[in-house]
Formats: structure tokens, C-alpha cells, sequence
């Protein structure tokens, strides 16, 4: 069986929730075998990515991997390609993922397809393309398929896989050189997870009024372990950090559940939130669009709703 190479999402040597579902989708199409490009690497990582999968673990933990920007990842997935023929790649569909893929391909000759949200047999991949207004199949026709996919698409698997380790070197070239890190300021980390690896997500927008009352979007985002995400209108309007913005011109999510509050479903909003498992709208306006795209909708006024709904939730946990 070919193996697929999964390159490993990694933060101080965490194993980030995206690179799980990579291995379970590797696992449809091959062998799964995972890429860890810098260092971190812990006896924990190695037993997390055995437990979800993978078969081996290509480890090149050199420094200088991260001393550069990006370049040095595509050149060293380069190297396996070349050397273990795999039958294919997948990366997160991260902007730093998406910009590999794209050196990748250019490297190995390959075609690439980038935020996909399924891969069938063969490496056929789901796309939501033109803003969400159509979905579509695509396949890579030369080289090596390499795929970006979008963070939530899939659920993580727990397989035992051996987890094999291989030692990697890579030789960089002058041009991976060209742009080096000078600096790194860690984010403030909160105790909310990261948006676009949410499992569910509550999103507010217009309909919030003001700053001051995203504190309702906020207490039901907490009551369920959620993330927090805003439309452009909201984050426009200086209510909430544009960071936090979920849209074509903002973030892409796919959690399992998506609450949207107060917001109208604008295409430009759809865009980034459409392929959410679940989607809960709530709105006063009964022909606002998000309720064309909601699998349950509430009409009613938020300040109403959001309080009740957050306060049975608590009751309930």
C-alpha cells in the first residue's frame, strides 16, 4: 500500500487538532505517514500521531527549518516526495500550509488543490468553490497530488499505527535561505480554542449593536467550550478584533456546530462558514438568508435568546 505524507501542524511541540484529521483522511487513500519539519519533537508527539494513524514518522527536527519562512518545509517535503514516491500529500489548508502546497508543486512538477473539505478515492477532492455557490470534484492530473484541506473537514480517528520513526536531513538551498525569522511574539492565548479549529464556533454580527454586548456572544461561546467569531460588519464597526473576523475576506471554519447571532448571511459571510457540519441561526428578521443555509433557526430578538440559551446550557452540563 502507497503511503501519504501528512505534514505535522505543530506549536512547542503540540500536535494542533488539524493534523489528526489529516491521518484519518491519509488513511482512506494509503499508509499514513507524518512529516514533523523543525523542532519540538517530544516522545508525546510520536505516541499522539502513532495513536491516530500513522505508520511512520519522518522526523527532520533541525533548527534552521524554522529559521526560515516556509521555503525550508516545501524543500524537505520535496526531498521524500522524490525519495518515497507517496501517493500523495496532505497539508492544512492554513495560510503558511497553502503557501507549501504551492512551492510543492512547483518543486515536484504536481498539480495542487488547495481548501478542500472532503477527498474521495483517488484523491478526488470536495471543494466549496465562487464564494460557496458551488460545490465541485476535482483531481489532480499531474504528478503527485498534493492537497490542502480545511481544518475541521473531518473527524480525528483513534487507530493504533506503528509510529515508526525515520531520522531526515535536508540540504537547503540558498533560495530557502532568502528570508530568514528575526523575531517571534508569542499571542496572548486565551482559554477559548483557536477559531479555525474550533468544534464549534458562535459568531455574532450586526444584529450585537455594539462592543459591550459581543459579552453575550462570549458567555454562550464559554457556556459550550466554543470559539468566538464575528462578521465583517461587526469587526468594521471596531465591536470585535478583526482577527476574529469569519468570511471570504476573513477566516474559513468547518466546525461541526456554527451559531450564528444577529447575523444576516451575507455571501460574503457564507463563504467562510457554509461548510459547518451544523448550523443554528439566530435573528429577529424571518427573511434574513442565513435561515436559507441554517439546519435550525430561531426568530426571535438575541438579547432574549442568547441569555435563556446560554443559562439551559449551564443547567444541563
Amino acid at each position: 500500500m502507497s503511503e501519504v505524507l501528512v505534514l505535522v501542524e505543530h506549536v512547542d511541540g503540540e500536535v494542533k487538532k488539524v493534523t489528526l484529521e489529516l491521518l484519518a483522511l491519509a488513511r482512506t487513500q494509503g499508509e499514513a505517514s507524518a512529516v514533523w519539519a523543525g523542532p519540538g519533537y517530544t516522545p508525546e508527539a510520536q505516541a499522539k500521531l502513532a495513536g491516530h494513524g500513522a505508520e511512520k514518522i519522518y522526523v527532520a527536527d533541525a533548527q534552521e527549518i524554522t529559521d526560515f519562512v516556509v521555503a525550508p518545509k516545501a524543500e524537505l517535503l520535496a526531498q521524500l516526495v522524490a525519495e518515497k514516491s507517496p501517493a500523495g500529500v496532505l497539508i492544512a489548508a492554513t495560510p503558511e500550509g497553502k503557501e507549501i502546497a504551492g512551492r510543492l508543486a512547483v518543486k515536484t512538477d504536481s498539480g495542487v488543490l488547495t481548501d478542500a473539505v472532503g477527498l474521495g478515492a483517488g484523491f478526488v477532492a470536495e471543494q466549496s468553490v465562487f464564494g460557496g455557490g458551488v460545490n465541485v470534484k476535482s483531481k489532480v492530473a499531474k504528478g503527485t497530488p498534493i492537497v490542502a484541506v480545511r481544518p475541521n473537514s473531518v473527524a480525528p480517528e483513534q487507530v493504533a499505527g506503528a509510529g515508526a520513526e525515520e531520522r531526515v536531513s535536508v540540504a537547503l538551498s540558498d533560495a530557502a535561505r532568502g528570508a530568514r525569522i528575526v523575531e517571534r511574539v508569542k499571542e496572548a492565548k486565551g482559554a477559548r480554542p483557536e477559531l479555525t479549529e474550533a468544534a464549534i464556533v458562535v459568531s455574532g454580527g450586526r444584529g450585537v449593536g455594539s462592543a459591550d454586548d459581543f459579552a453575550l456572544i462570549e458567555r454562550l461561546a464559554d457556556a459550550l467550550g466554543a470559539a468566538v467569531g464575528a462578521s465583517r460588519a461587526a469587526t468594521d464597526a471596531g465591536w470585535y478584533p478583526h482577527q476574529f473576523q469569519v468570511g471570504q475576506t476573513g477566516k474559513t471554519v468547518s466546525p461541526q456546530l456554527y451559531i450564528a447571532v444577529g447575523i444576516s448571511g451575507a455571501i460574503q459571510h457564507r463563504a467562510g462558514m457554509q461548510t459547518a457540519k451544523t448550523i443554528v441561526a439566530i435573528n429577529k428578521d424571518a427573511e434574513a438568508p442565513i435561515f436559507e443555509l441554517a439546519d435550525y433557526g430561531v426568530v426571535g430578538d438575541l438579547f432574549q435568546v442568547v441569555p435563556q440559551l446560554a443559562d439551559e446550557i449551564g443547567k444541563r452540563k
